[in-house]
């Protein structure tokens, strides 16, 4: 029964996608991020990804809707990375492994240069964001009720065969999404549906911390102080925050305290000195190869090469050093600069959308996106995701929501009539848009 669905909603999607390619870049994302074809028994394989993306690119050149081309610091930045990657491609040391990587990667961030192109409206942004709500709050809300059900004795995992798939991964796209389920929150008006959100985070984090994963426990803290400090009353706020916080860590199990409190002697623990290990790897690496080692670098031939230990094999569990292992110092100054300049967009939309009831639903998603950013950059310190679109797609929201909000600004001014006053009557005027004669 599930997979007559899956192919009927998929069907629609790829002919919605010739018509309206925005439909079809919604489709993709859907797949790409909670891949429900996974959820099935016979349609796993299906390359229906590629079926929607083709739809969406022809669709692309057809489609009578506004696209816009222009060019943002945000898009450069992505396409010089695009290109960087091209350019080290050749000088793979696994190069067919590698060769197979590159190419998921580049769909991935050819879709998201197309999502900015064809996304434009408020209604686009938010359902994007409800998109990527619903993606990942289907693994989050369902394995939040697991945690507790089961007195977080087992830890939550992502969907097989994904980007996700493993408990560290799914713990933090789990975390990315929680603020954005706030700003949703924040957009609502009904009671009920207000209170339904709040359960649906709570069950978010309990999921997070289910998943038994330190990095997410960092996350959530560095996202928690963010919100804290941009709250208009941090004492309540604080207070808040520390009961909801020790509710939570009340469900855990003594399994889950021991397996925290190695952050603190994290020298003793084997898996934090493998990623050390892989961190120094990727370090040297970056240094004997000026266009690093490619995709596909942390195996057994590489670390022999370049780790301390040469029989500590382990994943980057970095997505800095993954980079920085991969793609070199450029690859990595390209990386940190794209996120850096998507964080000052969103705060810009934080501050310029502010105080304005026509705009303000944008400042709360500049707001929102920051703390996200920020449970990313955290987080991602101990998380192999450099490239998975989640992240991607908080770019896009960030650019579509400037140039919404650059859009607005200039109708209005457009709109409004221009009167010029003499230079002593400016302040008496200053409520009207006044040009002083010269």
């Amino acid at each position: 029964m599930r997979e007559v669905l899956l192919l009927a909603i998929i069907g629609w999607i790829v002919l919605q996608a010739f018509r309206r390619p925005w439909i079809g870049i919604l489709g993709w994302t859907w797949m790409s991020i909670m891949n429900p074809h996974q959820l099935t028994w016979a349609l796993r394989s299906m390359p229906f990804a590629a079926a929607i993306g083709g739809a969406t690119l022809v669709g692309l050149l057809m489609t009578k809707d506004r696209r816009d081309y222009s060019l943002n610091r945000e898009n450069i930045l992505l396409m010089l990375l695009m290109v960087w990657m091209c350019i080290t491609l050749p000088f793979s040391i696994h190069f067919s492994d590698s060769y197979e990587l590159w190419k998921r990667v580049m769909k991935i961030d050819l879709m998201i240069l197309v999502a900015m192109v064809l996304l434009h409206s408020k209604r686009h942004m938010l359902l994007l964001v409800w998109t990527l709500v619903i993606s990942i709050g289907f693994f989050g809300v369902k394995g939040g009720a697991f945690t507790v059900a089961t007195g977080g004795g087992y830890r939550v995992w992502g969907p097989e065969n994904t980007y996700i798939e493993g408990n560290n991964e799914v713990a933090l796209a789990i975390v990315i999404v929680i603020p954005l389920m706030r700003f949703l929150q924040l957009q609502m008006q009904a009671r009920w549906a207000k209170a339904t959100m709040s359960v649906c985070m709570l069950l978010m984090a309990m999921a997070a911390l289910g998943s038994h994963s330190r990095g997410a426990l960092l996350a959530i803290v560095a996202m928690a102080l963010v919100l804290w400090w941009r709250g208009k009353n941090r004492l309540v706020g604080a207070i808040v925050m520390v009961v909801v916080g020790c509710t939570l860590l009340s469900l855990m199990p003594q399994e889950w305290w021991e397996r925290m409190s190695t952050i603190k002697t994290y020298d003793a623990d084997a898996s934090a000195m493998g990623r050390i290990n892989a961190w120094v790897m990727a370090l040297n690496l970056a240094k004997a190869r000026f266009f690093g080692g490619g995709f596909m670098v942390w195996t057994p031939e590489v670390f022999a090469m370049y780790a301390p230990d040469p029989l500590d094999v382990h994943a980057a569990h970095s997505i800095y050093f993954m980079v920085l292992g991969e793609q070199g110092f450029v690859g990595l100054l390209l990386f940190l600069l794209l996120f850096t300049m998507v964080w000052f967009s969103a705060g810009a939309l934080r501050t310029q959308a502010r105080g304005k009831p026509e705009t303000q639903w944008l400042s709360d998603l500049g707001s929102m996106l920051q703390v996200s950013l920020a449970g990313y950059a955290v987080g991602g310190a101990f998380l192999s995701l450099s490239y998975w679109d989640l992240p991607y797609n908080l770019l896009v929201l960030a650019v579509v929501g400037r140039r919404w909000l650059a859009r607005k600004e200039w109708l209005r001014e457009k709109d409004e009539p221009v009167i010029y006053w003499p230079a002593f009557l400016k302040k008496r005027f200053e409520k009207k848009k006044v040009v002083p004669l010269p």
